[in-house]
């Protein structure tokens, strides 16, 4: 059906969710023998020309944030879980490696991973693992409410703002852990000898990984935990629906108010992730910032609900049939280009700070002056710069920027652009599709932490986009 400003397809966020991931590994490994020849160079880089009209259907990957959270609570379960579509990344292989140097079996073939937590036989993850992705922390939870103890070293991933952990801290010692910070680790473990203890504890602000860590340590505590003032985005839906399947009794989520009824045991089970919110926004921008037609799935549209009002008030014409979306910003007969917008971060179900970036690059396109504030990451501009190596009329005071559209007969020119994180680096992907001539961006192991097959699948849209790799890379 299309949709306009008014009508959305908001879905009841708590109702399952139910997809034929079966395909996606195949559609991706089409789009795998899809790649060019490998060119050797220094450091790995895109390289992109152009001004190629995007067309055709992409196939959404599994959730990455979902992924790598529901990775983490299978420690929590005795015995073999099952988990499909989950996102072939840099991000979900470093989970899973985590995982393995606590002495979990795991098996992963084409989006499917067998994991089973049974032969755990240390409570303290390889150091240098955690420091590369922000979910590795996440383990602190269920190895203390299943074990009673947990050393974990300090979390890593993109520099984009402070992120402490502290939260995570004061939340494990409402459920009776004792918790203490040194060396860059962080150690704890039950008070009472036992176990955790259901506990009260409200959150300063709603941080999704202190709500599922905090939610993963309640599952296994004696008695009722209540979390107040806790993270509503679906990644936290999702992994208490795969806790719930695995014997939890979680209540609230979706709201700003978790329940949680402790369990001695939890057992493994079977569950699918969803599709990822943020590759679908990204993709749905990148239609509107090339002026073309494309379709997508599958994608929940409620988790880009926000996204599709911005680009429905710009001028793009959105259908949605069941778990498919189309997007068309193809201009019409007169030539009207798109109108910009002001963007202001929330967490969910406001704007997601993870579409930001691309977003900007976006309202550099249109019509007219936007203002982009960013209320979640204080360090989310590092993308700027970069853009306005194009050309981009971009000025930016703290957190909020304001962007000058594009004036007639102007346009972004290319040049050689640094990722210097993953929702940033991708941005200037989007860019370089828009750009005349060719565009060069190095650093994108930043953006392989976040995207499956980017180039592939922007490839099977049709555009320009080629891999470099690095001398002394495997072929």
């Amino acid at each position: 059906m299309a949709l306009s400003s008014s009508t959305l397809c908001h879905q009841n966020l708590t109702k399952p969710y139910f997809v034929s991931f079966h395909k996606q590994p195949h559609i991706l490994s089409h789009l795998q023998f899809q790649t060019p020849p490998k060119t050797l160079t220094l450091d790995p880089k895109f390289t992109i020309t152009g001004g190629c009209k995007l067309s055709g259907h992409v196939p959404i990957s599994g959730s990455k944030n979902s992924a790598l959270s529901i990775l983490a609570a299978t420690l929590c379960c005795s015995g073999t879980s099952k988990l499909h579509g989950v996102p072939n990344l840099s991000d979900t292989r470093t989970m899973a490696s985590i995982l393995r140097s606590l002495g979990v079996e795991i098996e992963a073939c084409n989006g499917e991973m067998w994991v089973n937590a049974d032969g755990v036989g240390s409570v303290q993850p390889c150091p240098e693992d955690i420091g590369k992705i922000r979910g590795g922390f996440f383990v602190i939870g269920p190895l203390l409410a299943r074990f009673g103890e947990a050393v974990v070293a300090l979390p890593g991933g993109c520099d984009i703002g402070t992120r402490p952990v502290d939260l995570y801290i004061r939340g494990l010692r409402a459920l009776g852990a004792i918790v203490e910070l040194g060396d860059g680790k962080v150690r704890a473990q039950a008070a009472n000898g036992r176990g955790l203890v259901g506990g009260r504890f409200k959150l300063d602000h709603p941080s999704v990984g202190a709500t599922e860590t905090l939610m993963m340590a309640a599952c296994m505590a004696d008695g009722v935990t209540v979390l107040s003032n806790v993270a509503k985005e679906p990644e936290v839906i999702d992994l208490a629906r795969f806790l719930t399947g695995s014997g939890a009794c979680v209540e609230g989520a979706g709201s700003d108010t978790l329940y949680i009824k402790g369990k001695n045991q939890l057992h493994g089970s079977e569950c699918i992730v969803p599709p990822d919110r943020i590759e679908a926004g990204t993709f749905m921008l990148a239609a509107a910032i090339t002026r073309s037609s494309i379709s997508m799935s599958p994608v929940i549209p409620s988790h880009v609900a926000c996204l599709i009002d911005k680009l429905l008030a710009a001028g793009c014409k959105i259908t949605c049939a069941h778990d498919t979306l189309e997007v068309s910003a193809v201009p019409d007969d007169v030539g009207h280009n798109l109108q910009g917008f002001d963007v202001r971060t929330c967490p969910f179900p406001g704007f997601p700070t993870d579409l930001q970036p691309q977003t900007m690059v976006l309202l550099t396109t249109c019509d007219g002056l936007s203002i982009v504030e960013e209320t979640v990451f204080e360090n989310r501009m590092g993308h700027v710069r970069e853009l306005q190596k194009l050309g981009a009329r971009i000025r930016v005071c703290g957190s909020t920027a304001v962007i000058c559209g594009k004036e007639k007969g102007s346009a972004l020119l290319s040049s050689h652009l640094v990722a210097k994180d993953l929702r940033g680096g991708v941005s200037l992907v989007l860019a370089g599709l828009a750009a005349e001539g060719v565009t060069e961006i190095s650093g994108i192991a930043h953006i392989d932490r976040g995207y499956e097959n980017l180039d592939a699948k922007l490839r099977l849209l049709g555009a320009d986009i080629k891999r470099l790799i690095p001398l002394g890379s495997p072929l």
